[in-house]
């Protein structure tokens, strides 16, 4: 009798497995019908043959089922056997070929200066200071010398982030190695060269640089040679920001470094601790690649390995070709939501940005942000590898940023693909900067306790004059302040007494 039950069970494990293999084998093939005349023309062909005519690969090289028609209508059945074998050959070689091609990239790990690109300089080799953040200029108000990220003191080590009690630490990553669109690497270089980092915000009458202990943290290490083996050493040092306190702001770089970024801070606050949002025309969210991570694959592999779950994920700004229905299928599925061009053209920009504002505070209080700035039209940052026209412009991008980085507790901060190389002007490094300087601001705002929702500073934004003008002692005020800067007198003065000579004159 246990013979017998043992022989059913398997008996029913194979017929169960048999037509769980049946019902993926459909689903993966997705046959479709084939007209009359192609059914026809093929029945001598192996079943085979004839169900791959069936399948969506069959199309690779047509472009679409009514396109691969047309193809095969001319041709004879030798001729579209002939068609399928050339099709398959193609196919079967796209797929890795074991002892054949790589499945790794093999390195020297007998070089003596294997790791050169990210050994630290001993503090040891360094004349002794205190810790804590220092400048590098010798003017007390530099416009020139060396140049650092806002004009920002720099900061070397986590000791000097402590003892500093510094809340930004700017940290450039010159990678462009996940990108097929080199030139990334120099937009660290480009943003410390350009003003607008640090700058009173007109609109709220706030001075970051006044209001928020920032610094320069320099550079951190790449190898230029492997986007792989860069993104573990960068996963290290934006935790090592994190730990002490400080909120990094990254500077890319491509977009590879969201995933070492949003799992570097993973490792110091948790996974599923923060949600993120995403500015970018491409959802970055590619699989199937060849390589473990590029610009196009971040957004997947996080998700994929848990630093961040999908309904803490949003997009916006998504245009263009890519992703097909596929990947919008995908996000829906993950619990992701996305905000695409072609909604705010539907919607209008106030109405979708007051959705993304409020989704960034539903599922944490926590949040990160991505800023490809390919989300921006072309018009704007002509200087990204990757640009897509209709995109946002900076007077939408810069309140939404502001108010994101005001309403948030943020924890950290990238701005990514810019390639100043592919702009002659300072137009892309520029505006760059001053989506940064928004985020900022934001800090700034919360730090001073301004909670208004969507705060403007009455000052720029309501003239608040009595209609006489000003009168008694706001007037001498006014004097005080408004002087010739010839002279030193004041202008009223010398309108008046410009007033009495031409009345002389008559």
């Amino acid at each position: 009798m246990p013979k017998l039950l043992t022989f059913g069970l398997l008996v029913l494990f194979l017929t169960v497995a048999s037509s769980v293999n049946a019902n993926d084998s459909a689903k993966e093939q997705k046959l479709v019908e084939l007209p009359e005349w192609l059914s026809q023309r093929i029945t001598s062909l192996p079943v085979k043959k004839r169900r791959f005519l069936q399948t969506e690969d069959a199309e690779t090289f047509a472009g679409s089922r009514e396109k691969l028609l047309i193809v095969l209508e001319k041709k004879s059945t030798a001729e579209i056997a002939a068609y399928i074998d050339a099709v398959q050959s193609s196919l079967s070689q796209l797929t890795y070929n074991e002892g054949v091609d790589l499945a790794a990239i093999p390195l020297n790990t007998d070089a003596p200066w294997f790791n050169w690109w990210k050994v630290m300089r001993p503090k040891d080799v360094e004349p002794e200071r205190q810790a804590g953040p220092f400048n590098v200029s010798r003017y007390a108000y530099p416009k020139s010398g060396i140049a650092t990220f806002g004009g920002f003191p720099v900061a070397l080590y986590p000791e000097d982030l402590l003892a500093g009690k510094v809340e930004v630490a700017f940290v450039g990553v010159p990678l462009d190695m996940g990108s097929y669109h080199r030139g990334q690497k120099f937009g660290p270089m480009a943003m410390r060269n350009e003003e607008g980092i640090g700058a009173i915000d007109m609109a709220t009458m706030v001075d970051p640089s006044k209001e928020l202990i920032a610094v320069d943290y320099g550079d951190i290490g790449v190898d230029n040679m492997s986007t792989e083996i860069s993104v573990r050493h960068v996963r290290e040092r934006i935790a090592e920001i994190a730990q002490t306190g400080a909120i990094p702001f990254i500077i890319g770089g491509d977009h590879s470094l969201e995933y070492p970024d949003v799992a570097g801070l993973a490792d110091v606050h948790g996974k599923g601790s923060f949600g993120v949002i995403h500015f970018d025309s491409h959802y970055d969210a590619g699989k199937g690649g060849a390589h473990f991570i590029t610009h196009g694959q971040p957004v997947y592999r996080l998700i994929k390995e848990g630093h961040i779950p999908g309904k803490n994920f949003i997009q916006v700004g998504l245009r263009g070709g890519w992703p097909g229905e596929d990947g919008f299928k995908w996000m829906r599925n993950n619990g992701m939501r996305y905000h695409t061009m072609a909604e705010v053209e539907k919607r209008g920009w106030p109405a979708v940005m007051k959705d993304a504002l409020r989704e960034a505070r539903e599922n944490t209080e926590k949040l990160f942000i991505s800023f490809d700035v390919d989300v921006l039209d072309p018009a704007f940052i002509p200087g990204t590898g990757t640009p897509v026209p209709g995109g946002l412009t900076m007077r939408e991008a810069v309140p939404i940023v502001r108010y994101l980085c005001a309403e948030n507790d943020i924890i950290g901060f990238e701005l990514v693909e810019l390639a100043p190389n592919l702009d002659p002007t300072y137009r892309s490094a520029m505006n760059a900067n001053y989506i940064v300087n928004a985020c900022l601001t934001g800090l700034a705002l919360r730090k001073k306790g301004i909670v208004e929702e969507g705060y403007f500073s009455p000052l720029t934004t309501e003239h608040r004059q009595p209609e006489a003008g000003l009168q008694g002692k706001e007037q001498e005020k006014s004097e005080d302040i408004d002087r010739n800067y010839a002279t030193g007198e004041p202008i009223q003065q010398l309108v008046d007494k410009k007033s009495k000579k031409d009345n002389g004159r008559d």
